[in-house]
């Protein structure tokens, strides 16, 4: 399901350049999406990028060359270089979607015995403001989680077990110049 609503938000953006991010070989897509992109993936080690190219950060493409990224559940330890370095290659205007798994689920007992420690929302909404890339929505996903004593249909849907944050980089534009008032204050004799 996640691969399928990522790769529908990037059929938005069909000719600009794209980079995903994944925990692992597992998690990219089979097939790319359209355009020209990069999908890379945790290494086995932790410390690099593996997949189209081998990496670390920084990664290996100018300022401002991407569009859209996708990161798809960021490891908490890194999480500042990471959203660091999407700041620097993000073009003004660009996207990134970021999904992560909700702290606040009761479905967390199903990954937390396995050792994920995700990072939360408000820190990486926090993250991402200090790189000028402003939070545009936080959209949750996943079964819906319903009390056994409450009416049928009154399911908490902030209880979900993913959240994807969409955000924006916006960017300041210069101040136009200001037309001046010229005015004799005088006649001119001749």
């Amino acid at each position: 399901w996640e691969h399928g609503y990522l790769a529908e938000q990037l059929r938005g953006f069909p000719s600009q350049p794209w980079l995903w991010l994944g925990p692992s070989a597992s998690w990219l897509p089979q097939t790319a999406p359209a355009g020209r992109g990069l999908r890379l993936h945790r290494s086995t080690d932790g410390q690099q990028w593996a997949g189209q190219l081998r990496c670390g950060l920084p990664l290996p493409l100018p300022a401002e060359a991407v569009k859209v990224i996708v990161i798809q559940h960021a490891a908490p330890t890194d999480l500042e270089a990471l959203l660091s370095e999407c700041g620097r290659v993000l073009m003004p205007g660009g996207r990134v979607w970021m999904t992560l798994l909700n702290r606040c689920s009761p479905y967390r007992a199903h990954w937390q015995w396995q050792g994920a420690r995700p990072p939360s929302v408000g820190r990486c909404q926090a993250l991402l403001a200090r790189q000028g890339i402003r939070a545009r929505s936080l959209r949750h996903y996943g079964p819906l989680w319903q009390q056994t004593s409450a009416p049928p249909g009154t399911a908490l849907p902030v209880l979900r077990a993913l959240c994807v944050l969409e955000a924006e980089k916006r960017s300041e534009a210069f101040i136009g110049p200001t037309p001046l008032k010229v005015a004799w204050r005088n006649p001119v004799a001749t």
